[in-house]
């Protein structure tokens, strides 16, 4: 029996859509990586109960590291995005952190940068908080061993290939790192496919801009540390009108409610299963479609049958081209630069 919410909120169902396309399908995923960070942090000294924990957030991560902190009788502290709703800061206030959110702004990397040195200016303030870095600190790693070894059993890891939004670097890292460490006697034959929106830094598309907004949670204005370029086999850059083609279709098609980003993935994985009829393609669907209500579902007349959508094959940024596009990474470097992720204090 579980001892807290959070826990049974961080454990994934496992469903098969077909054959060979699998739905790894989280209430919230962050709640995963939060968690199992938040207790790193307390069994190896570096905080204590009662004690501060500070991040920015454009909404998930907060959630998340408010039911961690709830568990484990901490204080939480959010500099939030303009994109936190009414609903996510009822919710803060009510479990108990405190939240600091940014003044409206369409700029998402002004967005990003305000929070960051607002992180700062707390912390010379504050320096007895611990700021979480979700974005740079590997901790956030570690929650995802025990989701590896439960997708191990179901699916066995020869011939899997594994899709999701890159975000973070934490949740398909993560996943990759672990799947590919088979047991001994096992074999591990598995591809990460990395789903990133327009616009985003992390692989280099920085330069194409979607019309309609960034796929919050998938892609970033900034470079991350915790994304490990190295372990993806595959990018796909895929649009905001393609993914809300992917999650109308997943839920007619499914009754599968979930998130943009899921549709993206979903979008991604269909075509992955495709191309390779000898694979098992297992997808993440980080987070459910109730904050997607409006911006996506209500608009699911304009979506387009996933039969009118394939990506295009490029074989360099340059050639990127919207809706939809598709390139072998090879588990190169990160691109122009050393910023992938490391993962030195794992353990």
């Amino acid at each position: 029996m579980d001892q807290h919410i959070a826990e049974a909120i961080g454990r994934p169902d496992l469903i098969r859509l077909d054959e060979r396309l699998v739905c790894l399908r989280f209430e919230t995923m962050k709640v995963v990586s939060a968690l199992a960070a938040v207790r790193h942090l307390l069994d190896t000294g570096v905080v204590r109960r009662g004690d501060t924990l500070l991040d920015s957030s454009s909404g998930i991560y907060a959630y998340a590291l408010a039911l961690a902190c709830h568990r484990h009788d901490m204080r939480c502290h959010i500099v939030g995005s303009t994109t936190v709703d009414h609903t996510l800061r009822t919710q803060l206030s009510v479990l108990g952190a405190t939240l600091e959110q940014m003044e409206p702004c369409s700029d998402l990397k002004l967005d990003q940068k305000r929070r960051v040195e607002r992180i700062h200016e707390i912390l010379a303030e504050h320096p007895e908080y611990h700021w979480m870095r979700q974005y740079h600190d590997d901790i956030h790693y570690l929650g995802y061993r025990a989701i590896a070894d439960r997708i191990r059993q179901a699916t066995g890891t020869d011939r899997l290939t594994v899709v999701g939004g890159v975000g973070s670097g934490a949740s398909t890292g993560a996943l990759a790192r672990y799947l590919r460490a088979a047991p001994e006697g096992g074999r591990a034959d598995v591809e990460l496919v990395g789903v990133q929106p327009y616009g985003s830094v992390t692989f280099g598309a920085e330069h194409v801009s979607d019309p309609e907004i960034i796929i919050a949670g998938i892609g970033s204005s900034i470079p991350f540390g915790n994304v490990s370029h190295e372990l993806y086999d595959t990018l796909h850059w895929i649009s905001f009108d393609a993914a809300l083609a992917g999650s109308v279709d997943l839920l007619r098609r499914h009754a599968l409610f979930a998130g943009l980003s899921t549709g993206a993935g979903y979008l991604a994985a269909r075509h992955e299963r495709d191309r390779a009829p000898e694979r098992t393609v297992l997808f993440i669907a980080p987070d459910t479609g109730h904050r997607y209500v409006d911006t996506v579902y209500a608009r699911h007349h304009e979506a387009v049958p996933l039969t009118g959508l394939a990506p295009r094959e490029v074989s360099d940024q340059s050639e990127l081209t919207l809706p939809w596009s598709r390139m072998a990474w090879n588990r190169a470097a990160a691109p122009g630069s050393s910023i992938g992720g490391h993962l030195g204090s794992m353990g």
